[in-house]
């Protein structure tokens, strides 16, 4: 539950960073996914989701998009949505703020987007806030599906999904290599479930 849902007192350390995202009247989740673009995952990604004719949000890592910006390319030409996800894949936790600026600033370079998710959702109060005083729209989550977990079984990132989501969800999935296998199992079943719960998937105001 610590993972999958944060708890309210976490969401409290910082106000300002989207956790979840409620639209009066209309059902809504954010599907998302943290980490790409890689070759090998990013488009069977891309295909499912024309599939269902859905909209996502990716956080790309900058040196994923710097090494394969065809596969980037692809991710704006169908339509989704891109935020910074840093360069290097930093964590807040274990960097100085300067460092976990620069980095994304580094990213940005490469991603035009306001929007920010910290790797790992690790970052210190000090750094949220220069984070939003440096123009950055700071998402978290609502659900983790901890499809990268080796402990999860394919079914279980499933059943976290039915689990946990709420109107107003924002759901984090990976297109990465050890999300892989996770992944492509509970990803479209999850679309369908949450379809069938009457859900509308939406793309995270800027």
């Amino acid at each position: 539950m610590l993972i999958e849902q944060p708890p309210i007192l976490y969401r409290l350390l910082f106000p300002r960073s989207r956790w979840r995202i409620r639209v009066p009247g209309i059902k809504t989740v954010y599907l998302t996914f943290d980490d790409g673009p890689i070759p090998e995952i990013t488009p069977w990604v891309l295909d499912l989701l024309d599939t269902y004719q859905i909209k996502a949000t990716f956080f790309c890592v900058g040196d994923n998009v710097r090494k394969y910006p065809e596969v980037y390319r692809q991710l704006l030409e169908r339509g989704h949505q891109t935020g910074n996800h840093t360069f290097h894949h930093v964590q807040g936790w274990k960097n100085k703020t300067s460092f976990l600026l620069e980095n994304a600033q580094k990213a940005g370079e490469l991603i035009e987007s306001a929007l920010f998710r910290p790797p790992h959702g690790h970052m210190r109060i000090p750094q949220n806030k220069a984070l939003h005083k440096a123009g950055y729209n700071v998402v978290m989550w609502d659900v983790v599906t901890r499809d990268y977990s080796r402990f999860k079984t394919p079914e279980q990132v499933l059943q976290n999904v039915k689990k946990y989501t709420r109107d107003g969800s924002i759901i984090v999935f990976h297109d990465s290599l050890k999300a892989e296998k996770n992944m492509k199992y509970a990803l479209p079943r999850a679309i369908e479930w949450l379809q069938s719960e009457g859900y509308t998937f939406a793309l995270i105001p800027q």
